[in-house]
């Protein structure tokens, strides 16, 4: 299964958090902002969206 991996840079404040969090290195921190470089290693596991306090991060099935 796949996943569709998004951050809303907007609300996304750079803190890392989830670059942190994630098992398989999804994120990477661009210009102090959060990017999910590695979108398809995504497991849907979403440790991301419970330790993002701004809810910047979207993970949903493809």
């Amino acid at each position: 299964m796949s996943y569709n991996v998004t951050v809303d840079a907007e609300k996304c404040v750079g803190c890392s958090e989830c670059v942190d969090v994630c098992p398989v290195e999804v994120y990477e921190l661009q210009n102090e902002k959060s990017v999910p470089v590695n979108e398809e290693e995504c497991l849907g596991c979403e440790s991301c969206i419970e330790v993002c306090e701004h809810d910047a991060i979207t993970v949903e099935e493809a």
